[in-house]
């Protein structure tokens, strides 16, 4: 027996190595950690439980049979993230480039379907060369196999991805397919085809960074939702991102004990809305003054800037948290910022997470870019997202609520559950100087002085038509409140919602306007 547990140290030892020191050595002078390092630091300590160490790959494709390393360049298992399951992969850059073959493969949909089973999150660390070459088409069927659970996960258990090194060709479909994507700076890169390609086939010349690093990801594409300075600040906000998340769909999201008084009254939310409707201000200081102190945690925060995502607490309650953001753009939708928020809205349904939306929206933004990128269908997604949400859906306008975005914006015609206004709140069809240009025109025309009339009847449009009080009035609103009642009028009506149970119409899955 000890002869033989001696050889088992001996091939537990060689598998933690990996490639080697040499390669360990090689991927520490990049600024990257190895994959065991990633997950010792990600994981609680002494909970990781390892999957398949011992395995390597098959020996029968072209020009591996002498190149067995144990773990096939992926490490694989679960562990806890503050106390509660979690499953991880990491890639092994230092075996084999971490490229994906067969049995790489295997070990990975092995994590995933225990994941499932078992039902809790699972976690991608991705820094892999891509697929296997020498596997041929065993290492392009093992990505499909990947890319299938990747759906049938998706909506059961929270899945995450981060990249922390290159990801490219197909392998950068599995993350994709994720809830969340976090990259890191200046180490990490996505792409289907790399700067050589593209300079061979049309000409361009771009870096490694400008085409797939995480500012142009974080920023442009909307693909990743954070960018972190280094590799353990990824780790920690994934940590982080868990603790407002449920297990899985048929939970709850855990609720942390309260360290903020419920019945707090911000006097600040006051004065936050400017006078002058033209005024922007930043719509993060009210999330900061309702929610518990210190909770929020943006999502996507240099994408589509002009909607804030994100989750934060109400009494220790996870909520996502949904809003127009006035001082980017006066808070107007876009295309961008319209598949932004119906994504978030989507994944907050998905797994039980309620969700609160502050408006302050003039509309859609105008203009010939937006409608030929397809602003009719991609705003129809936010209508969709909101329209299906099971949820519990609390709203509060704290502003312009203004034509079609009214109705997008979590209003009562879609379903939800409490809608407040603030007495500064303005719900019309327009604002009022264009109906006043609208309705008016003739007698502005005629007018002595056009300018002295025009702002005469945007008073009186105002004073009769955008306030709140007619929407109150009709039951579209469910009260006019003093914005420093928001936060504990809110947290009584969470409480009030967390038996909200909704029967829908017996479907496959509806037809989102993708």
């Amino acid at each position: 027996m000890e002869d033989r547990l001696d050889e088992l140290e001996e091939l537990q030892a060689e598998a933690e190595l990996g490639g080697g020191e040499g390669r360990i050595e090689s991927q520490h002078d990049k600024g990257k950690k190895t994959a065991r390092e990633r997950i010792e630091y990600f994981l609680d300590d002494g909970t990781f439980n390892e999957f398949d160490q011992l395995r390597t790959h098959n020996t029968h494709n072209f020009g591996m049979e002498e190149r067995q390393l144990l773990t096939d360049g992926v490490v694989t298992g679960y562990g806890e993230v503050d106390g509660r399951t979690v499953f991880v992969f990491a890639h092994d850059f230092t075996v084999f480039g971490g490229s994906l073959g067969e049995v790489f493969a295997e070990k990975i949909t092995k994590v995933m379907d225990k994941a499932m089973e078992v039902g809790a999150p699972l976690v991608g660390l991705n820094d892999s060369a891509g697929a296997r070459i020498q596997e041929g088409v065993d290492a392009l069927a093992g990505f499909a196999e990947i890319f299938r659970r990747n759906q049938e996960a998706s909506g059961v258990i929270p899945q995450i991805s981060s990249i922390m090194g290159p990801c490219a060709g197909g392998a950068v479909y599995s993350p994709s397919m994720t809830d969340f994507i976090f990259m890191v700076n200046d180490t990490s890169h996505m792409y289907i085809t790399g700067p050589s390609v593209i300079e061979t086939v049309t000409g361009e010349e771009v870096t490694h960074e400008e085409l797939g690093g995480a500012s142009t990801h974080s920023s442009k594409t909307g693909v990743a939702h954070f960018a972190a300075s280094d590799e353990e600040q990824a780790l920690d906000d994934i940590r982080r991102l868990l603790s407002y998340l449920p297990q899985n769909n048929v939970e709850d999201p855990p609720r942390v004990e309260p360290w903020d008084e419920p019945d707090r009254q911000d006097a600040e939310l006051r004065e936050i809305v400017p006078p002058s409707p033209q005024k922007p201000y930043d719509m993060t200081n009210v999330l900061d003054s309702v929610l518990d102190e210190g909770s929020f945690m943006e999502v996507g925060e240099r994408f589509a800037a002009e909607i804030v995502t994100g989750f934060g607490r109400l009494d220790g309650r996870s909520v996502g948290v949904v809003a127009n953001q006035p001082r980017v753009n006066a808070g107007t939708l876009t295309v961008d910022s319209s598949m932004k928020a119906s994504r978030f809205v989507r994944f907050c349904d998905a797994f039980n997470v309620p969700i609160l939306t502050f408006v302050d929206v003039p509309g859609y933004m105008p203009g010939t870019d937006q409608e030929h990128r397809g602003i009719i269908r991609h705003g129809a997604k936010l209508l969709y997202a909101y329209s299906e949400a099971t949820v519990p859906l609390l709203t509060v306008i704290t502003r312009k609520a203004y034509g079609g975005a009214y109705c997008v914006m979590s209003s009562k015609h879609l379903g939800a559950d409490v809608n407040y206004a603030w007495p500064t709140a303005e719900i019309a069809v327009m604002g009022p100087q264009g109906a006043v240009n609208v309705l008016y025109s003739d007698e502005l025309e005629a007018a002595d002085d056009p300018d002295e009339l025009r702002e005469e009847l945007i008073a009186e449009y105002r004073e009769q038509f955008a306030n709140p009080y007619t929407a109150a009035d009709k039951g579209y609103l469910d009260d006019v409140i003093d914005p420093i009642e928001t936060r504990p009028r809110l947290i009584d009506d969470l409480e009030m919602l967390q038996s909200k149970r909704e029967a829908n119409p017996d479907k496959k899955h509806g037809n989102i306007p993708l």
